[in-house]
């Protein structure tokens, strides 16, 4: 069985120049972001301050100042950071993201949209995630489930029909998709209760994307997480 590979996030290097092209490979990340955006609260003060994990090109970075936020990235892929800075980000920091540079309890809230798949550990992540969390803080997440559907869906089909905004082939090992039951576990021993809903594209949004009528699309939620779910939490 071949290995699993602990270095997906910086493949992302060779993807730098896609993050903001609205019909580039990278362009559902985008519409993921404003949609995890919806569950972060507004700033109760100036210097509050939001982590986002694993934060790629930046594309959280305009949610994150909009909301009022001292926006700070944390990513393992160096191009992608050099892009961030340039998108709203206040500081962005190169580490692993299963070991944070950061004290405990050092930000309102942290957001970790679309990189537990990439890593051996997402549980990990996630505790790290909520240790550096403040109590009364806000955790969002958004990952794939490790279902045979998602595996279906994310990489049979995704990555090799070639639609516009469709991933490379070998963006996903479906081996790293995450489980549910672990995750809301992994939060809840740090102090945050996570609750899950399902992602989906507007099917109406996607018809129009498709016909280049439309350059973003929107997420909706519902109710099987069986694809791509997101969890939002506070920390007590």
């Amino acid at each position: 069985m071949t290995a699993i590979r602990s270095d997906f996030i910086t493949d992302y290097d060779g993807l730098a120049d896609d993050w903001w092209d609205p019909r580039g490979p990278l362009a559902p990340l985008g519409w993921i972001a404003r949609t995890r955006a919806d569950f972060v609260p507004a700033a109760r003060g100036e210097d509050a301050s939001l982590l986002d994990i694993a934060c790629g090109g930046g594309l959280f970075g305009p949610h994150a100042t909009a909301k009022g936020y001292r926006a700070v990235g944390v990513d393992l892929s160096a191009k992608s950071l050099e892009e961030a800075s340039r998108h709203g980000f206040d500081e962005v920091v190169q580490a692993d993201i299963t070991d944070l540079p950061f004290a405990d309890e050092s930000f309102d809230v942290v957001t970790a949209g679309q990189c537990l798949e990439h890593v051996p550990d997402p549980y990990r992540v996630v505790k790290e995630a909520c240790r550096v969390l403040r109590p009364g803080g806000t955790l969002v997440v958004d990952t794939i489930a490790d279902t045979t559907m998602a595996r279906l869906i994310s990489i049979t089909l995704a990555e090799n029909i070639p639609f516009p905004g469709h991933p490379p082939r070998g963006t996903h090992d479906h081996r790293l998709f995450v489980n549910r039951q672990r995750l809301t576990r992994a939060a809840r021993t740090q102090g945050v209760e996570l609750r899950l809903l399902g992602l989906r594209p507007h099917f109406g949004d996607m018809m129009r994307f498709f016909a280049r009528r439309l350059d973003e699309v929107r997420m909706v939620p519902v109710k099987s997480t069986d694809l791509l779910y997101l969890g939002v939490g506070t920390k007590w």
